[in-house]
């Protein structure tokens, strides 16, 4: 069977940043490449910590798709981003660039992760951002509703939730804008 070729992006493609731990099961990397992959066949760009972990296998999959990368990185040394990353943004700012990622995209895909993946998702969520959960946080504060994280049973369901609500919120700050 033949692939079809993604759509390259423009700048109206979504940016959908891929979160996650630097230490993934198998079963998460797997996840990860999968989100990644199915990310890029739907246009977007992935947005990412671009190191290892999660981030280099979301990478990997949005590569072996046509798929254009972001890794904002902790550091000040480009090499340090994972071989996938397209363009690598140096920082030198360490775990803070967890607001740069979330500020970034118009949806967050959380596959598994641990605290750092947790700042991350409280980012997104305070900043307005949608985030799509795989095996990930389930936040709950007594006496308040659930954190609004949509939880995905697949990595292909995760990923076209993220480029829904990328749309969706792309949307809804261009008719703001109009106000």
């Amino acid at each position: 069977m033949r692939r079809l070729k993604p759509p390259r992006p423009s700048g109206n493609s979504p940016i959908i940043a891929v979160i996650g731990g630097s230490a993934p099961t198998a079963e998460e990397a797997a996840a990860a490449e999968a989100v990644g992959r199915a990310l890029a066949e739907g246009g977007a760009i992935l947005v990412c910590g671009g190191l290892r972990g999660v981030m280099e296998a979301a990478c990997r999959g949005a590569k072996s798709a046509g798929g254009l990368t972001i890794g904002i990185l902790p550091g000040t040394d480009r090499s340090e981003a994972n071989p996938y990353v397209d363009i690598p943004i140096v920082t030198g700012i360490r775990c803070a660039r967890n607001v740069i990622i979330t500020r970034t995209a118009q949806a967050v895909v959380a596959v598994g992760g641990s605290y750092g993946t947790l700042s991350e998702i409280g980012f997104a969520l305070s900043f307005g951002v949608p985030v799509v959960g795989l095996g990930t946080w389930e936040l709950r504060r007594e006496g308040h509703p659930p954190a609004p994280i949509i939880c995905a049973a697949t990595p292909e369901e995760a990923a076209a939730r993220a480029l829904a609500l990328a749309q969706r919120t792309a949307v809804g700050k261009a008719h703001q804008s109009l106000k």
